[in-house]
């Protein structure tokens, strides 16, 4: 009889397979990472059809590693980068264009428009979002109007969205299934979160045609049968990798909160069958929704976290094999700095010329300002200039996020739980 559960972790910067027993102990594991692409300062792109064959490798190295065959795997769990938007063809699954990341910020100026028309507070009341490039119904406008022939295509029905996550259930499933769970579902700007499911007048106002999106299903549900690995395993649950960590957290309670530090940094509090409207511009979301019922939660994002530390990795290889960039450059990172500002960093210093000097998206949550990016700089050592005293990690922020979050729930016990690796 199968006993095993195989769960794919399709994150930002790589993709994970691991294979769990009967007793959910972790069996084994395997990992690739994702190539980012960067067109510009301020985009961010995957190509989707890495994001395929990542999975697909992974899924197989993770089987053969465990010495079981694909039989032995009882069920499948999807989780996945959240708000990457993903447009491909029905007839053929091809993407029309690279799926634009949840970091991209090439939509500031359209959610800027929105916002000075007057559309936040309605999007707020019904999403518990804010008008921002971070979610996914202005990237999917984007590449309706930037993809030659895609807006038509939309219209007549020949067209797919989803987040990763539903894109890959419509690869595993050779078509079959298009579908996304509420988690996924509640980060695009197009959903009620109150009656869990598509907003029609959402749609009309981002000009998107309902046909596009995919059916909103449990967490914990079927998504249908893959054979990818030659024997049919039914796929039974899918969410939003924040979701998924805080349901692996055990963050069943209102009151219960997880963080934590991959790509980016992010605090979501258990907030219970209510959903609790922030009144320091935290995100109003769904935790996780079983048998049609939905648990809601607030959050608190930073957007860099883990991501600076693969973007630096390549300049410290280059210090150990040039030591006279040793004695030319330092490295500083102000996140903490710029996240309670929410302007530039405390000294205004000359750029020394550095190839590495890519933007990086910066701190949302509680500041949410649509075109303001961060830099990390490589400095010229110079004496009179040092490391700020608050020149410490971004996870240190989170105190602030606890202390909103608080305040926000009126609940009366506070439980933390945290937890830190490679996404």
């Amino acid at each position: 009889m199968p006993d095993f559960i195989l769960a794919i972790d399709q994150g930002t910067t790589s993709t994970r397979s691991m294979v769990f027993d009967a007793a959910l102990r972790p069996v084994a594991t395997a990992q690739q990472e994702i190539p980012q692409i960067y067109p510009a300062p301020g985009l961010v792109e995957h190509d989707p059809e890495v994001i395929w064959s990542t999975v697909l490798a992974t899924m197989r190295a993770a089987v053969e590693q465990a010495g079981i065959k694909a039989g032995d795997v009882a069920a499948l769990g999807i989780t996945n980068q959240r708000e990457t938007a993903v447009i491909w063809e029905r007839a053929t699954g091809r993407p029309i264009h690279n799926a634009i990341v949840w970091q991209d910020r090439r939509t500031a100026e359209a959610c800027a428009r929105l916002a000075r028309d007057g559309h936040e507070p309605t999007l707020s009341a019904r999403t518990g979002l804010l008008l921002d490039p971070y979610f996914s119904a202005t990237k999917i406008a984007w590449m309706l109007d930037h993809v030659a022939g895609a807006r038509e295509a939309a219209n007549a029905g020949r067209l797919a969205f989803g987040t990763v996550d539903s894109f890959l259930l419509w690869r595993l499933t050779g078509g079959k299934v298009h579908a996304t769970d509420a988690t996924n579902a509640a980060r695009t700007l197009l959903m009620d979160i109150h009656r869990g499911d598509w907003d029609g007048e959402l749609c009309e106002l981002f000009a998107i045609p309902m046909s596009l999106l995919p059916q909103v299903r449990d967490c914990a549900g079927d998504f249908g049968i893959t054979e990818v690995l030659g024997t049919p395993i039914r796929i039974r649950g899918a969410a939003g990798d924040q979701q998924a960590a805080t349901v692996g957290q055990g963050c069943f309670a209102p009151g219960m909160a997880k963080s934590t530090y991959g790509t980016g940094c992010f605090a979501l509090l258990n907030t219970g069958a209510t959903p609790v409207a922030s009144r320091n511009r935290l995100l109003t979301t769904i935790a996780y929704q079983l048998g049609g019922r939905r648990t809601y939660a607030l959050e608190g994002a930073i957007f860099v976290a883990g991501a600076a530390v693969q973007w630096l990795r390549p300049m410290l290889t280059r210090l150990r094999s040039r030591p006279i960039w040793r004695n030319r450059f330092i490295w500083y990172l102000h996140l903490l700095d710029w996240a309670r500002r929410g302007g530039m960093p405390t000294r205004a210093v000359r750029c020394s010329g550095s190839p590495a000097n890519r933007e990086l998206p910066r701190l949302h949550a509680r500041r949410w300002k649509r075109l303001a990016t961060r830099r990390m700089i490589c400095l010229r050592r110079c004496a009179r200039i040092g490391l700020p005293r608050r020149a410490i990690p971004c996870c240190g922020l989170t105190a602030e996020w606890r202390r909103a979050m608080w305040r926000c729930s009126s609940l009366p016990t506070f439980s933390e739980r945290r937890s830190i690796g490679p996404r």
